[in-house]
């Protein structure tokens, strides 16, 4: 856990500066504790709802006895588990990574502050994608797309499914004390609030509305957008002329907002409103009206109208920039050009007021007779 301290003046236990330095710190002493509470028989059961997720069920098929999992109020318990070691990873990743590579590129605080960001962000959707996919091949869900509404409510998670939404859910929370923790501008606050606030509608809006099939394939779509950006940040504060894979992402984030759109129309606008049980009801997890259909729709479809529309008039913006910057390219080429012919029909040079030859003798004027 030293590992972790930076060097530095020491602190007052407990002061802000103390809180900071110190997070991963007392964050690992949290899960130490915990897991010294396993050890115990009194305190097992206690220490063993942080650690494990709860609500298991236990199903008998023709293959054997299956597991699965429900939520409830105890995820509560299991998130801020998973909260401590995230602080604990988000560390690791900023003093044995981003650090020295801020070290090694002299950036300024700015551009220090995007790097940290970007560095992490490649992180979470690095594992976030792999993950996913993972699950969706394993599922089925690419060979039976239409398991994403078939059978709704879709209660029953799978092990997988189920810590896969706990750790985002804990990933996410993690990153509100994380704008105390990194010293985040007043002015980057509502971008970053935004941000987080829509990660965090969406993916817990799917797991308490029991749509984390749907949820999962747009998490992963989302994913591998935001990696391929991130990435690209990453690459161009390296080196400002690697700015290629910029192209690359603005193909795939078109091809982000296209397949959401698409696929938030075909599950929740037809496929849901096709199903079985078309009613309101809490305990049993089915929440499949009309109302809530659309709320649904809407909060899938404006967030990805909104991102568009600052997509299309960020190019708009960058392609008039280009215009102007060639524009005055070519004055300058034009107005060059214009000297050099200027100065090719009038041989030799100018020397005060006098035009000298090449070999600096003034022309001989020819004398003009008189008539």
């Amino acid at each position: 856990m030293a590992a972790f301290r930076r060097r530095g003046r020491a602190h007052s236990v407990l002061s802000h500066e103390f809180v900071i330095q110190n997070r991963a710190d007392i964050a690992a002493a949290a899960v130490i504790l915990v897991l010294i509470g396993l050890m115990f028989e009194v305190t097992a059961k206690t220490a063993f709802m942080f650690i494990s997720p709860q609500y298991n069920v236990s199903t008998t098929t023709a293959d054997g006895d299956v597991v699965y999992y429900l939520y409830g109020t105890s995820d509560f318990v299991t998130i801020s588990f998973y909260i401590f070691i995230t602080i604990i990873l988000h560390a690791v990743v900023q003093e044995y990574a981003l650090d020295k590579l801020n070290k090694r590129l002299h950036l300024s605080k700015v551009k220090h502050s995007k790097v940290n960001e970007s560095g992490q962000l490649v992180v979470l959707h690095l594992s976030s994608s792999a993950w996913g996919l993972y699950i969706i091949v394993s599922e089925g869900y690419v060979s039976s797309p239409s398991s994403l509404w078939e059978g709704y409510p879709h209660t029953n998670l799978s092990f997988q499914m189920k810590f896969f939404y706990l750790c985002q859910i804990s990933y996410w929370v993690h990153m509100l004390p994380e704008l105390y923790f990194q010293r985040v501008r007043k002015e980057e606050i509502p971008r970053q609030l935004l941000y987080i606030g829509l990660y965090l509608l969406h993916i817990a809006g799917a797991y308490l509305l029991n749509l984390t099939r749907l949820g999962l394939v747009l998490l992963v779509l989302q994913s591998v957008s935001e990696l391929v950006f991130h990435w690209a940040r990453l690459l161009y504060f390296t080196n400002e002329n690697n700015q290629r894979l910029f192209n690359v992402w603005a193909v795939v984030f078109v091809l982000t907002r296209l397949v959401t759109l698409t696929l938030a129309v075909l599950v929740v606008g037809f496929g849901l409103s096709r199903v079985h049980h078309q009613t309101f009801h809490v305990e049993k997890g089915i929440f499949n009206t009309l109302p809530i259909r659309l709320g649904v729709l809407l909060a899938l479809c404006l967030p990805q109208a909104w991102m568009m529309w600052r997509f299309i008039n960020f190019q708009l913006r960058r392609w008039r920039e280009c215009q102007l910057e060639q524009a005055a390219r070519r004055k300058v080429v034009g107005a060059a050009g214009t000297r050099a012919r200027s100065q090719r029909r009038e041989p030799g040079h100018h020397e005060n007021g006098l035009i000298k030859s090449e070999n600096g003798a003034s022309p001989r004027t020819r004398k003009i007779r008189s008539p």
